[in-house]
Order: structure tokens, then sequence, then C-alpha cells
């Protein structure tokens, strides 16, 4: 069971430091691409976030399913649906600095990364559809 947690929690911090980590470089490669309050209307870098999001949802969901002991796609629902309560979260604390767009893609998107993440691990066909 400790297993099964941490296998969870490690997809969900390995996707958060990516996160942050990208986010830290490309506000550092293109500063004058964001205000002061994290500000951006760029459609280049906002659809860079969402490809990097989904890539990094992607490598959560199958560590996840790597790590997991039992039921490694009920871990990666439950990794996904962590990961857009969290999402949710945070995108209404930008809601006002992004487009309304980039906002629901990028919460559309988490769950549907994690879990091709998990079977691309499980070696499941990817839905068709996916990438």
């Amino acid at each position: 069971m400790i297993r099964n947690i941490l296998s969870v929690l490690a997809g969900f911090a390995v996707w958060t430091v990516l996160w942050l980590a990208s986010n830290a470089a490309i506000a550092a490669a293109v500063p004058g691409a964001f205000g002061d309050d994290g500000a951006t209307d760029n459609a280049a870098i906002l659809v860079l976030f969402l490809v990097l999001s989904v890539v990094f949802s992607v490598v959560a969901g199958s560590l996840c399913v790597k790590l997991a002991r039992e039921k490694p796609m009920r871990l990666a629902w439950i990794l996904g649906v962590l990961l857009l309560a969290v999402g949710i979260f945070v995108q209404i604390q930008f809601w006002d600095v992004m487009p309304v767009w980039y906002h629901l893609i990028f919460l559309a998107l988490l769950v549907p990364g994690v879990l091709l993440g998990a079977r691309r691990r499980q070696g499941e066909p990817a839905p068709v559809g996916a990438a």
C-alpha cells in the first residue's frame, strides 16, 4: 500500500518539478514575454506550455505505473485527478493573466496525458486519436 501511495506522489512530484523548472527556464529565456504578474498572451509560449504539460503528464503517468505494485491504472487515474484538482486551483489563481482558451485546454489535457503515459508503460495500445 505504501508503495502505491508513493507511486502517485512520485508522479505528482516529477510533474511539478518538471513544470516549475521549465516555466523558470522559459521565463528566463524570454523575459519580455511576461508581465510582472506572470501574464502573457504570447500564443507561441502558451502552446509551448500546453505541449510541455502533456509531455510531463505522460512522464508522470508512466512513472506512476512503473512504481505501482497493484492496480496501476487505478493509481494513474488517482494521479490524473490529483493533478487536475491542483491544476484547477492554480489556474484559478492565474485566470485573469492568461486567455481562457489556455486554461481550459491545459486542464482538459492533464488526465488524458497521465493515462496515455500509464498505458504506454503497460504496453497497452494508445486510445484512438491519441499521440
